[in-house]
């Protein structure tokens, strides 16, 4: 049986800020646990809820050498689904109220989770065949493992995966703040290592050393290799293309099912999708105060409210949109605050066309994914997206660009060969997205039968975990 160990700074259920924890939480679940023990590995936060904490049970301590200072650090564990967590412990790192403080501190603290990490080792009765790391936070780890821990036998022959979820953030710092900060020698921090355009750099320290690469899709496995989408990192994405794979993240098919969901007003399946969507419809828009109307054309927004994810398109054509189109939108998520007010505006302005929902709720998130006809994600780059997945397999028709991951989860409706599952367009810009907004509406209310259709097909696609770790399965199978 192979053992891999997941690195990560968040995992569902203990902690989340963001797609990283649904990744990491959950893929482990999901793999042949007659070829493969898989155990996910994380910091304890002081910010995690208590009735985790409760939980946990000591399992040993150590002290970890960081640069010139010794540091604590325990181990606790605990059981979730069948898949075991380790948890490591240092109240000066972990005890603040969010899982990230600022990069100053965060290279520090993520330096000491990465040696911590691979100091524990011994202590696991777990030697791991394979180390899956994910994301800057734990790009030294590879770095490690491949120069300092070689020199005791105990590390000899561990692989390592690295899966990149959003190169943008790549963990860059003072060059000499994080040399004393790591105790590395100095021949690592060169341009074909650690070094990058004056600064060290966490992200491309585990890519450099790691024996494979992954990202969350095909296609931003190449466009992380452009200098559109390399963020100053293409050229060596270049350089390890051979080892670069791309495999489209999954979704928890029991917590999102429409046909039990529990947030939902009415549950459905693909065979009363039709009814179940109305159902779900009315109820949503007296929930949110807009008109109860089911012949109009419902679409929603779930999302952080920023430049990345294209909400500069949507604030150029929003007021001819609403002005002039048919339509009701639900808006859930926060963000940048000029965009949030461009939402608080327009519901002021349209008040029976747009609701703006300027938080976050897990229910109402839900809601949405059951309730409305179409789902809109324009977004800049996507290294996987979560949320076209979630609307399809709610029988939402998704509305995308075509980059990273929404390019390879959502094929584009083509009239005359009845296929495809949402809408798309290709350049970030708006007039292009508007023009598709406006052939999916004439789709919904003149093609209603070719809409059904979009849907129904979007239902019945595999986007599970299950296909997700069948992929990673390959790969481990390569090392």
């Amino acid at each position: 049986m192979k053992k891999v160990l997941f690195v990560t700074s968040e995992a569902v259920p203990l902690i989340k800020t963001g797609g990283l924890a649904d990744v990491a939480g959950s893929l482990p679940r999901y793999f042949d646990r007659t070829k493969y023990d898989v155990r996910i590995i994380l910091p304890k936060y002081a910010c995690m809820e208590e009735k985790y904490k409760e939980k946990l049970r000591f399992h040993s301590k150590f002290y970890v050498n960081l640069g010139w200072r010794s540091q604590y650090a325990g181990i606790l564990e605990t059981k979730i689904e069948g898949v075991t967590y380790y948890l490591v412990d240092n109240e000066y790192y972990f005890a603040g109220p969010n899982p990230y403080n600022n990069i100053y501190e965060d290279v520090e603290k993520f330096a000491y989770f990465s040696k911590a990490v691979l100091d524990a080792l011994p202590y696991l009765d777990f030697r791991p065949d394979i180390i899956h790391c994910h994301d800057w936070q734990t790009g030294l780890i590879p770095v490690y493992l491949k120069t300092e821990y070689q020199k005791d036998e105990f590390y000899h022959g561990i692989k390592t995966v690295y899966t990149i979820h959003n190169q943008q953030f790549q963990g860059r710092w003072i060059l000499q703040a994080v040399k004393d900060i790591t105790g590395l020698p100095e021949t690592l921090f060169t341009a074909d290592k650690l070094e990058s355009y004056g600064e060290a750099n966490y992200l491309k320290g585990g890519i450099v050393f790691s024996d494979i690469i992954t990202t969350v899709s095909k296609t931003y496995a190449y466009e992380v290799t452009t200098p559109e989408g390399g963020e100053g990192l293409d050229g060596l994405m270049r350089a390890r293309s051979a080892d670069l794979y791309g495999i489209v993240n999954g979704l928890d098919y029991t917590e999102f099912n429409p046909g039990k969901d529990p947030l939902i007003a009415y549950n459905y399946g693909p065979d009363h999708m039709i009814e179940g969507k109305r159902k779900n419809k009315k109820q949503l828009q007296q929930e949110l105060g807009l008109p109860e109307d089911d012949g109009t054309m419902m679409l929603g927004m779930v999302s952080r409210l920023t430049h990345q994810k294209g909400f500069d398109l949507v604030e150029s054509v929003l007021d001819e949109l609403l002005g002039r189109a048919r339509i009701q939108i639900a808006v859930l998520g926060t963000g940048q605050e000029n965009f949030e007010n461009m939402f608080r505006h327009f519901a002021w302005k349209y008040g029976d066309k747009l609701s703006a929902n300027i938080y976050y709720s897990e229910e109402t998130a839900h809601k949405i994914y059951a309730s409305c006809d179409a789902f809109l994600m324009p977004s800049l780059f996507e290294p996987c997206g979560l949320s076209q997945l979630m609307s399809m397999r709610y029988g939402t028709v998704p509305i995308v660009r075509e980059t990273g991951g929404l390019k390879d989860t959502v094929e584009a409706y083509n009239r005359y060969e009845q296929t495809g599952c949402g809408f798309s367009f290709r350049n970030y810009n708006a007039r292009e997205m508007l023009s598709t907004l406006y052939y999916a509406m004439d789709t919904y209310y003149n093609h209603r039968e070719d809409w059904n259709g979009i849907a129904a097909r979007g239902m019945q696609l595999d986007f599970s975990w299950g296909r997700s770790a069948r992929e990673y399965e390959k790969l481990y199978e390569k090392l």
